[in-house]
């Protein structure tokens, strides 16, 4: 079996990031940090460094590290709307622009 923790960075550092470059896409983000802070936000359900310490790769527990290859597979198969949860994690961050 694949350390979890291995694989959340490969798909964050190389796979998200290969499939955003599509323009087809239209995802909202395309780089690797984007990508690590939306999927260890909802994975965290709040501001991920409020709840893992910093390198979040180094201090993922397993569960943590297994739900957050879950969610990056959702995303890669289109079962997770990542606009969607760019959105949340943004609102948790008290980022969210409001379009009037």
């Amino acid at each position: 079996m694949t350390d979890p923790v291995a694989r959340y960075l490969m798909l964050t550092r190389e796979v998200l990031p290969q499939m955003a470059a599509e323009p087809r896409r239209g995802w909202p983000v395309r780089n690797d940090h984007c990508f690590q802070r939306i999927v260890l936000d909802t994975v965290c359900s709040g501001v991920w460094y409020n709840h893992v310490q910093r390198p979040a790769y180094k201090h993922l527990t397993q569960d943590q590290a297994q739900r957050a290859v879950a969610l990056c597979d959702d995303i890669v198969t289109g079962r997770a709307d990542l606009h969607a949860l760019n959105r949340q994690s943004l609102a948790w961050r008290g980022k969210l622009q409001i379009r009037a």
